[in-house]
């Protein structure tokens, strides 16, 4: 009599089944993060492009449709962004100024008295879901406009 040869098994054992199942489980786990993630930062830098797009065309705006005084505008657009556009008299400050480079340069060169006035045109764009601004985010864009007042 021959002995007798004991069966190998053919296929996997239960734990190895409930291992790569965790694997798989913990992969796709990993991989839906990274997806979501990806998604969410796609959205903010959408909300930031449409931020700047705004603040743009309100900077563009002023001195456009009227002239350029000292005032404070706000409103809201496309019922999620706020903004507020200040418009100030700017004045040079004398500190920051080397007299001698503009003396030295201008001494030679004859031009007229020009009556000009500078102004400081600060836009501010915010938005966000939170009513106490912990996660808002803001977009602010500064500039200077000469607006020539012969005119």
């Amino acid at each position: 009599m021959k002995p007798t040869q004991v069966n190998k098994q053919k296929g996997f054992s239960l734990l190895e089944i409930l291992i790569a199942f965790s694997i798989l489980a913990l992969s796709l786990g990993i991989l839906l993060k990274i997806f979501s993630a990806g998604v969410n930062t796609a959205v903010v830098a959408e909300d930031y492009t449409a931020a700047v797009q705004i603040a743009e065309s309100l900077m563009a705006e002023a001195s456009v449709e009227t002239p350029l005084q000292a005032s404070q505008a706000s409103g809201l657009e496309n019922e999620k962004y706020h903004w507020l556009v200040e418009v100030s008299p700017f004045a040079f400050n004398p500190e920051n100024v080397d007299a001698k480079a503009i003396t030295a340069n201008s001494e030679n060169i004859d031009t007229p008295a020009i009556t000009a006035e500078l102004f400081k045109v600060k836009v501010i764009v915010n938005w966000g879901d939170d009513k106490d601004n912990a996660n808002n985010r803001q977009v602010e864009l500064t500039t200077l406009k000469l607006i020539n007042k012969t005119l």
